[in-house]
């Protein structure tokens, strides 16, 4: 089987599990003990969050251990809207844009649907890429937090955060970015960025699923969304997941090194399995933004595209059975058949839309196993596209 589907997870690196192994057996204690035992856990817990801090440039004190993800986005969204207006019952008002992960989504929705929030759901060009004078226009005096992805996990769309995020910093509003897919390819200095929380998940890098974090600028107002010890300094309780902070810290570090020449191996056969297979099947369309006139506003390792009138499902039904591992979407629908709403909002209809195809690549793809790829989807899409007339 070859593995197209990097952006629902990766392979366990073997160095974040030769990290993480001493903490699953003989370093075992609890980090919140004070004995020997929990010492030495603890200092392997500092540790990892030192390494994360580097990573992200910002102090070991700002970084929050989660379970993944979704867990930092909830947090981040729900945490600090709610602590926002903890502090001033005036801040109501939430801003988002309509191509997020249903963790945003999901978070920002709950909030005016239970807490009394007003929504404000970003549109996006046809490209996927939401405009920093939309979000002028959309924030207000009332707004708690904007929360923008850094790169959508469908489309491999890639957004100004910069941008957007100074937007909100000149009107005193804390900005959070879901950096969940970019991670493995891009700069995650938070200064940089100018973002006051930043959601980060392990399994897209090489650690283990079930691990995560969250930057919070330090003074950023947060509720806690869980209820307990008050670890994490009262952000966000439960027992530390020691070997799962440091797996993640290493994977953090590794992409960070890796990340120049993985990135220019990944564009490489990126670019060479849109151009393969735009030439090779004229119906396919490409979603996200064109690596060649943008080449920053695309993931590197990602290719996403939709094929009118062919089942998206049948398709990867039928490349797997070639032995091609795609995915027609975010892994994270849980089996739903609805059209992509990351499509729907970028223009495409929903008949459109549910003939997505992702294809995500790994940095060891050979130019050989591409063109193998382009055969493949060429053949599967003309079997299955219905006889003309």
């Amino acid at each position: 089987m070859l593995y197209l589907d990097h952006a629902a997870t990766t392979p366990v690196r073997r160095e974040v599990l030769e990290a993480m192994w001493p903490y699953l057996t003989g370093t075992y204690g609890n980090a919140s003990s004070h004995h020997e035992a929990g010492r030495r856990a603890l200092a392997g817990l500092d540790a990892a969050r030192a390494t994360v801090a580097e990573v992200l440039g910002c102090r070991p004190a700002e970084v929050v251990f989660t379970s993944g993800g979704t867990e930092a986005d909830n947090l981040a969204v729900k945490g600090i809207a709610l602590g926002r207006r903890d502090r001033d019952p005036g801040r109501t008002h939430v801003v988002t844009s309509a191509i997020e992960h249903s963790a945003v989504l999901g978070s920002a929705r709950d909030l005016a649907r239970w807490d009394g929030f007003g929504l404000t759901e970003l549109g996006v060009s046809s490209e996927g890429l939401a405009d920093p004078a939309e979000l002028a226009g959309a924030v207000r005096a009332d707004t708690a937090v904007v929360s923008v992805m850094h790169a959508n996990n469908e489309t491999g769309a890639v957004q100004a955060i910069a941008e957007l995020a100074a937007v909100a910093r000149a009107r005193q509003v804390p900005f959070h970015t879901d950096a969940v897919q970019a991670a493995g390819s891009l700069e995650l200095d938070v200064h940089a960025l100018d973002v006051a929380a930043l959601s980060v998940a392990g399994h897209k890098i090489g650690a283990p699923k079930g691990t995560g974090a969250l930057y919070l600028r330090r003074g950023t107002p947060l509720r806690p969304l869980l209820s307990g010890g008050g670890h994490e300094r009262g952000r966000r309780s439960g027992t530390s997941d020691v070997a799962g902070a440091v797996g993640l810290a290493v994977a953090l570090r590794l992409a960070a090194e890796e990340r120049p020449a993985k990135a220019a191996r990944l564009c490489a056969v990126r670019d060479r399995l849109i151009a393969g297979i735009l030439a090779a099947v004229p119906s396919a369309v490409l979603t996200g933004p064109d690596p060649w006139r943008h080449p920053a506003a695309r993931l590197p390792g990602h290719a996403s595209f939709c094929f009118p009138g062919v089942n998206g499902e049948s398709v990867l039904v039928d490349l797997e059975a070639r032995g091609l591992l795609v995915s027609s979407g975010s892994a994270c629908a849980a089996g739903g058949t609805e059209a992509s709403h990351v499509l729907t909002a970028m223009g495409y209809p929903p008949e459109v839309a549910t003939t997505a195809v992702r294809f995500t690549l790994g940095a060891d793809l050979a130019p050989e196993q591409v063109d193998a790829v382009v055969a493949a989807t060429r053949d599967v899409v003309e079997r299955l596209s219905p006889a003309p007339g």
